[in-house]
């Protein structure tokens, strides 16, 4: 970051998808253990300001912070700490008393007018020049600390002259001595030793206003930080600002002593270490409650056996903002001249700013001007918002700054008078939740699946051992059975045979027998009656072995069917494995609906929030969004010669305006700066040009002297970026007249301006190129000529950016260029498809047509509709999704001449109605 001559850099220091809980803070209870209540806002102090008791003060437990020893809850709470005497003092005033008198007990201020006259003013507290630095953070900002530490929002600022003690208050290291930290030191010890660093989180930005632009402490490169308002909370936040996680108090003082190096200081009558800025340090707390979670349910109202134990966290947001303003100051004084005497300036500006609102909520006003100041944007949560305030003034004791001193405490006593609306901030925290129960859910899904491949692991082991078993049965079985059979049959084989063999030989003996020996018959047939008989036993006895055989087969097919029975059994109880196996897919299937709920929920959170800050964007449209060019810049180094060459005579110290700059130096003698060796000169030089470019009545007389062709060469001859910055936003601003038109573009101003938009890499330097082509684009005669050299690639490069302005910028010369393709066609001076279709514009336009920025949207809008006035466009057009967003503008614009321009376009173009009505979509 650059700074002007005799500045130095002073050494020292420096995010869910949720549901919100605002919970006003009560009057009668501790903050810690506060519910949800209404909010409470007693009557405003009397007129005198004064307080009728003071049996308490500002420090104590945060209980008693909620309500202060005026009956007042949330009141601002004012301290005044009283300088002691310097050396430049000490030697001028030591015949002079000082001019004010503390009286810190009764918490009395005496300012005395004159040695027999003085008025008296009451504070919350009145601290000496011997109080310590302990002493004035616990009566300032602990009950703060610990209100933010229960979840409010907190604000601690320091007020008064210029070198009466503010940084040193607030700001001061102790590094040599410990007992010389200040609040901001302090303060973080409190809050670091009072979390738990495993659940609760501190985070950090470090900013300073500077000549009305926030810079970034903690990186210098940010240097154009912008504010945004919640529009239904009225919360003020700075997205772009660096947030750095605190973990313990070392790295935070390594972040104050780089944000304090980049602070701007310089060296004045006042102070020889002037603050040139108003630094804000935020602290962003957030602390989980502990026995205060919100169980979940599921639809039905009933706990499942897997969610009942799993609680939404409770989380409470607090936010410390610390605010060192810089000191007021009277020019006279201070001795502030050049870059100084406008830092001067725009610091009284901004502190008169915040006077004002003062006023105006002291008095209980209508109308609370908090627009005049980014200092008055940034606070309006400080004073008259819903932040714990405390307010300490710096007065220094010299008679010869009663004024000033007069000046701080009136603003002091003004301040005791506004009160704010102190509201509790708790949410659960959704997403702890949902990454909790995605991790549950994969515990169950893995669990459920071994438990599957186990079950059916054992299921297919039991299947094989019982088919294993039936095998091997049925085989010993038949093979035990065939051996029998085969036995049975050889005995019974050979008993037959032998009965034959026995029977033929009884009959041959029989019949022998009968012939010879007749005698014999009587004996003969008793032996053969008893060989018959010994026979027929034997038949009977094969009989009955046989009748054995027969049994012990039908054992064993019972047996066989036993076996079979069991092996039903076993595939019935396989079923009912299977049907468990069902039921554990189904409660799968439950737990995936679950978390498709959660989903759903989480995405309808998401859908808020992304609601919630498309209502930010659309209230940002009336902000900051300035015509390119108008450039503002230092003019020290130009100044001073025209000090000494053309304003010897004059004895005021102030600058002229670039109005006198102009009719005093002359027009050629400030061109010809442009061509000067020393770069400074140069730049100041150019802004200068810029500065009278941004006039119209100075157009013509620029162009005439040669003006606009020495800032083409600049940007061919530079490579300094701030030149090629200030020379683009000079070359836009005379590229609003028609004739300078022509003239940049015979001049091969396209050509230069689109290798400066090649090369540069800053946001604002690519804004005021893109402005400058964007008014190019709006000539009729310079369409053919401006896309042939490159102007249309070169818008279409510019994207790359992503900054908001640029792309406003680049949508306005895209909507101007179709503006005039569509008025060239309807006079058929222009025939063919357009030219921001043949370079590739389409695809951009159609991702643009609904983007949250306004600005943009509006110029992305009207370019379709001009383009989709000529028929030749239309096929490319439906191709290209142009269609569904000119069906979108004609329904849902807010704008109704854009609005209506859509539905013209589409219902007098053929090839759309023969598209619609093919897609069935009314138009």
């Amino acid at each position: 970051m650059a700074t002007s001559a005799g500045f130095n850099h002073r050494n020292g220091v420096s995010q869910r998808s949720s549901l919100k809980v605002d919970r006003p803070l009560s009057v009668n209870s501790n903050p810690k253990s506060s519910s949800s209540s209404s909010s409470v806002k007693s009557k405003p102090l009397s007129s005198s300001g004064v307080r009728r008791s003071s049996t308490g003060s500002m420090g104590g437990s945060t209980a008693a912070a909620a309500k202060d020893d005026t009956g007042v809850p949330g009141r601002v709470r004012v301290a005044v700490r009283l300088r002691p005497r310097n050396q430049e003092e000490l030697i001028a005033d030591a015949d002079f008393a000082d001019c004010v008198e503390l009286q810190s007990e009764l918490k009395r201020l005496k300012l005395r007018k004159n040695n027999w006259d003085s008025d008296t003013f009451e504070f919350d507290e009145v601290l000496t020049e011997f109080a310590s630095q302990k002493r004035v953070y616990e009566v300032v900002a602990k009950p703060v600390v610990e209100s933010v530490l229960d979840g409010y929002n907190g604000t601690v600022m320091a007020y008064g002259q210029t070198g009466t003690g503010k940084t040193y208050t607030l700001g001061r290291l102790g590094e040599e001595d410990t007992a010389a930290r200040g609040i901001m030191v302090r303060a973080m010890e409190d809050i670091l030793a009072d979390i738990s660093l495993e659940t609760d989180s501190v985070s950090v930005s470090y900013l300073q206003l500077y000549m009305e632009t926030i810079q970034d402490l903690l990186d210098p490169a940010n240097d154009n930080i912008s504010i945004v308002e919640d529009p239904k909370t009225g919360d003020v936040s700075l997205p772009g600002a660096t947030i750095i996680e605190i973990r313990d108090h070392m790295s935070f003082m390594e972040l104050l002593r780089l944000g304090e190096a980049h602070r701007f200081a310089a060296n004045t009558k006042l102070n020889t270490e002037s603050s040139r800025s108003h630094a804000i340090l935020m602290v962003n707390v957030k602390r989980h409650v502990k026995g205060r979670d919100s169980t979940l349910s599921n639809e039905n109202g009933n706990n499942s056996h897997i969610s009942k134990n799993l609680k939404a966290p409770l989380v409470r947001k607090g936010k410390l903002v610390v605010v060192d303003l810089a000191g007021s100051e009277r020019i006279d004084k201070s001795g502030s001249e050049g870059h100084t005497l406008e830092e001067a300036k725009s610091i009284n500006l901004s502190l008169s700013a915040l006077g004002k609102c003062i006023n105006a909520l002291a008095e209980n006003s209508a109308h609370v001007p908090v627009r005049d100041s980014k200092l008055t944007r940034l606070l309006r949560d400080s004073f008259g918002g819903t932040a714990r305030t405390s307010l300490i003034i710096t007065i220094g004791p010299s008679p010869r700054h009663r004024g000033e001193t007069t000046s701080t405490i009136m603003f002091g006593q003004r301040a005791m008078k506004v009160e704010n609306m102190l509201k509790l901030k708790e949410e659960f925290d959704y997403k702890s939740l949902s990454r909790r129960l995605d991790i549950q859910l994969d515990k169950l899904i893995a669990e459920h699946e071994r438990q599957q491949k186990a079950f059916k692991d054992e299921i297919e082991r039991i299947t094989i051992e019982a088919q294993n078993q039936i095998s091997e049965t049925e085989r010993n079985y038949a093979d035990a059975l065939e051996k029998e059979r085969l036995k049975y049959q050889k005995d019974y084989m050979e008993s037959i045979k032998k009965l034959e063999e026995q029977l033929m030989m009884n009959q041959r003996n029989y019949g022998s027998d009968k012939i010879t020996n007749g005698q014999k018959d009587n004996s003969t047939d008793v032996t053969s009656n008893k060989e018959n008989l010994s026979a027929l036993e034997e038949v009977v006895e094969l009989k009955k072995m046989l009748q054995k055989e027969t049994l012990l087969r039908k054992n064993a097919e019972e047996e066989i069917n036993n076996l079979k029975n069991q092996l039903s059994q076993w595939k019935r109880s396989e079923a009912l494995g299977n049907s468990e196996i069902l039921k554990l897919r189904k409660m799968l299937e439950d737990e995936t609906h679950r978390k498709e709920k959660l989903e759903e929920e989480i995405a309808m959170l998401q859908s808020q929030l992304m609601q919630i800050s498309f209502e930010a964007d659309e209230t940002r449209k009336q902000l900051d969004l300035s015509e390119p060019g108008k450039i503002l810049g230092g003019l020290d180094s130009l100044m001073e010669q025209v000090r000494q060459s053309q304003l010897k005579e004059s004895g005021n110290e102030e600058k002229s305006s670039i109005a006198q700059l102009f009719e005093q130096v002359g027009l050629q003698k400030i061109l010809s700066l442009l061509e000067a060796e020393d770069p400074d000169v140069r730049i100041h030089a150019v802004k200068v040009v810029a500065n009278l470019a941004a006039e119209e009545s100075n157009q013509e007389k620029i162009v005439q002297a040669g003006g606009l062709t020495s800032l083409l060469m600049l940007l061919k001859s530079t490579e300094d970026e701030t030149i090629h910055r200030v020379a683009a936003g000079a070359i836009a601003n005379l590229a609003m007249n028609e004739t300078n038109q022509e003239l940049i573009m015979a001049q091969g101003g396209i050509s230069l301006l689109s290798m400066t938009a090649a090369n540069a890499e800053d946001a604002q330097t690519l804004r005021m190129v893109a402005g400058a082509i964007a008014n190019l684009c709006g000539n009729d005669k310079l369409q053919t000529k401006l896309r042939g050299e490159g102007g249309i690639k070169a818008l279409l490069g510019m994207v790359r950016s992503g900054h908001p302005d640029v792309l406003a910028q680049v949508a306005r010369g895209i909507a101007n260029f179709a503006k005039c393709e569509s008025r060239a066609s309807t006079q058929g001076t222009k025939t063919g498809k357009s030219l921001l279709i043949e370079d590739g514009a389409l695809p951009w336009i159609v991702q643009n047509a609904n983007n949250e920025a306004s600005a943009i949207r509006r110029h992305i809008e009207l370019a379709l509709c001009h383009l989709a006035q000529h028929e030749v466009n239309s096929k490319d057009m439906i191709i290209g999704g142009a269609l569904w967003e000119l069906v979108r503008i004609s329904r849902d614009c807010p704008r109704e001449d854009i609005r209506n321009l859509a539905q013209r376009t589409l219902s007098s173009s053929p090839t759309f109605i023969a598209e619609l009505i093919r897609l069935r979509i009314d138009y």
